[in-house]
């Protein structure tokens, strides 16, 4: 079936009478509904490179790496307890994104790009007090930027992975020192079974129950939990 050139126009004309005669609040409802699809499609990044995410988890890897018990806590655990951390954390920057961008935005008081840059400040507020100068300054001098006179100057593209590497940074020193006691454990353990010839045992299946004992003597889950608080 040919198409003519004037059936041609005449499509692409009910097709722009589409939206030129659409009620402009529903056009509205619609722009903001794929702005709700677009900010859940980027949700896992912001989730884990712009909030305390990606500190909790890898700490609590590092828990469960150094009492060497394989999955235990499940992978799962780990995951839904770093979440409800860092929504907890993350609380008050998320309620003045809602009071001051979200919320005026749904009313209509505020345009989209007002709505943008009043929920980026929070986010900047909260990455710019964990982010390292040294880290900052590193992705500044490489895109050659002039120095800012306040937070708000400071670009996401800088801001994100200067805040990434200082969290990784934090999180890895945070893991030393959890580490230092099991290791400890590990060395005694193994030096009493050599000095006992029982060469051909693993230290890791006799030091297993006194790291787990010492954990929960100590009370570990609560100091670990009120160490990544306070590191906030």
């Amino acid at each position: 079936m040919i198409v003519t050139t004037a059936e041609k126009r005449i499509n692409m004309g009910d097709f722009v009478g589409l939206f030129s005669e659409t009620d402009p609040n529903t056009l509205a409802t619609s722009i903001k509904l794929l702005l709700l699809l677009t900010v859940l499609a980027l949700a896992p990044s912001i989730l884990i490179l712009m909030t305390s995410f990606a500190r909790i988890v890898i700490v609590l890897s590092f828990v469960r790496t150094s009492l060497a018990t394989q999955q235990m806590p499940p992978n799962q655990v780990l995951i839904g307890l770093a979440l409800f951390l860092t929504f907890f954390i993350m609380a008050p920057t998320f309620h003045e994104i809602n009071e001051e961008a979200l919320q005026p935005l749904f009313t209509d008081e505020i345009t989209l790009d007002e709505a943008y840059d009043r929920a980026s400040l929070p986010m900047k507020e909260f990455m710019a007090k964990h982010t390292r100068q040294k880290d900052l300054a590193l992705f500044m001098d490489y895109a050659q930027m002039e120095r800012p006179e306040s937070i708000a100057e400071i670009p996401l593209t800088t801001l994100v992975p200067a805040f990434a590497i200082s969290e990784l940074k934090t999180a890895f020193q945070m893991g030393f020192m959890i580490f230092v006691p099991f290791l400890v454990i590990d060395m005694a353990v193994a030096s009493v079974l050599m000095s006992m010839g029982m060469m051909m045992l693993p230290p890791v299946m006799i030091s297993l129950p006194f790291k787990i004992l010492l954990f929960v003597l100590v009370d570990g889950w609560y100091l670990i939990t009120h160490s990544l608080l306070e590191s906030f």
